[in-house]
């Protein structure tokens, strides 16, 4: 027997997205971007980390584009609450930054993928999908910095600094950009990110501000 009413064909379910980030200019650019394609659906947004907790509770998306420095609310401590309350969603983050000090703290609590914000809009939509997939997704930039965080000798804390990396600090102490302090001390960037990973090492820190604050507790500086 044949039946006169077609054969109906699920549609594909769209994924479900939580947008996070502290400019609403940016939240409404991504709205638009997802919302005017074909297999997305945003559910709502949050203007920080916490927010973000709150709100993933509530909505339970698929996916969490997740900014990093947000005031009020940082996005790697929202990673890790979200991690420790085992949400289903998989959180993407999406940031300026591709510092060690940001990138590593957040894939070790628990983000699903790392893309920069400059990344097209095709890509976007992929590392989307792959994220909502459970794959890990991972800008070339961030790659770069992994595999050089694993290469990275390592040194124990406690460690003299060198003249050079002591050059290095002053000028970080300063406000002083890599580029800045490359051009001053007549060194490459490159080898400028090499002494900061080093002294970091030696320092027992992770960032720029704890690498002052360290030397300055320590009397390494002033």
């Amino acid at each position: 027997m044949t039946s006169d009413v077609p054969n109906s064909v699920p549609l594909p379910v769209p994924i479900s997205l939580l947008i996070v980030d502290d400019h609403p200019v940016v939240r409404d650019g991504l709205r638009g971007m997802f919302e005017s394609a074909p297999g997305f659906t945003v559910l709502g947004e949050a203007s920080d980390g916490v927010e973000a907790v709150e709100r993933a509770a509530v909505l339970d998306p698929d996916v969490i584009l997740m900014d990093l420095r947000m005031p009020g609310g940082g996005g790697v401590d929202a990673i890790r609450e979200l991690t420790r309350r085992s949400a289903r969603a998989r959180v993407l983050v999406l940031t300026t930054y591709d510092t060690d000090s940001d990138t590593l703290p957040a894939i070790e609590a628990g983000a699903t993928g790392y893309l920069l914000k400059d990344a097209p809009r095709d890509e976007l939509f992929t590392a989307v999908r792959a994220a909502a997939a459970g794959r890990t997704v991972l800008s070339p930039a961030v790659v770069s910095r992994l595999v050089s965080a694993v290469r990275a000798p390592k040194t124990p804390p406690g460690e003299p600094l060198s003249a050079r990396e002591r050059e290095v600090l002053a000028l970080v102490a300063k406000g002083t950009s890599n580029r800045e302090i490359a051009r001053e001390l007549f060194i490459s960037e490159a080898t400028v990110k090499t002494h900061l990973t080093h002294l970091y090492a030696k320092l027992g820190v992770n960032d720029r501000a704890a690498a002052v604050a360290t030397a300055y507790q320590r009397g390494i500086l002033g």
